[in-house]
Parts: C-alpha cells; structure tokens; sequence
C-alpha cells in the first residue's frame, strides 16, 4: 500500500543500534514498510533512503543527547531536497541534561519536526500517531 514506507535511523555519531533494531521490528510487524539506515545516519543520508523509496516519514532517533544540534535544519534540507512535506519524527533523549520535555518539543516543532517523543516512548504511540497523519 502506498504511503506506508518510513525511513529509520539513529542521526549523527550515536551508536544505540538496539533500541533502532527494536523499533524496525515493531514497525515492520505493524505493517510499514521499514528502510533502516541504521546507525551514525547523517542528514543527507535519512533524505537520500526517503528519495530512493518515496518514503512518507523520516523516523529520527538519538540517544547520546545531540539531537538537538544533529537535526537542526533537517526540515530545510527536505525542501530543498524536494521532499518538503514529508513527515518528520524524532525520539529519544535528544538533549543533554534534565531539560523538561515541553520545551525540547517545542524547539524540535520549531525546527519543523511533526512528531517528538520523550526518552522511554512507547512504539505504540509511534504507531498510532503514523496511522493518524497517513489517514490509514
């Protein structure tokens, strides 16, 4: 079906491949069609896999606490690229130190990122949020 292939990936030079493994098995089990990256993804790399397989969500993941800076200007490197209004979601902990999660989000919508889970997010709540904003 069309519309259901998301690319997965961990961004910059974070390697918690576990967590990333887990996530494709979830995701392919619900039924999306899963192109894993894997791990130390750069940008460019995310919008390239999204290009190849017509991709509908870009799935950014980090875990050592730079996603901050590793996703900034992500959204204009899809427009430019093309793929401006793909999806974008980001989890993890993407920041260091305690920082509270309504203020991490609201720098990542900011950066024009559609989805942003807290550290510990279910992939249930991924699932859910994919089904709604691909109106499967």
């Amino acid at each position: 079906m069309e519309g259901k292939t998301l690319v997965l990936g961990v961004i910059g030079a974070d390697v918690h491949a576990v967590g990333n493994r887990i996530l494709d098995y979830v995701f392919t089990q619900a039924g999306f069609k899963v192109i894993n990256i894997g791990v130390l993804a750069s940008q460019e790399e995310f919008i390239r896999a999204a290009i190849e397989t017509a991709a509908s969500v870009i799935m950014v993941s980090s875990l050592y606490g730079h996603g901050e800076l590793d996703c900034r200007g992500l959204r204009e490197k899809c427009q430019e690229s093309g793929i401006g209004d793909i999806l974008l979601y980001v989890g993890g902990n993407l920041v260091v130190g305690k920082q509270e999660f309504s203020e991490v989000e609201k720098r990542f919508l900011a950066m024009g990122f559609n989805r942003v889970y807290p550290p510990g997010t279910m992939p249930e709540a991924a699932i859910e949020d994919l089904r709604k904003d691909l109106e499967l």
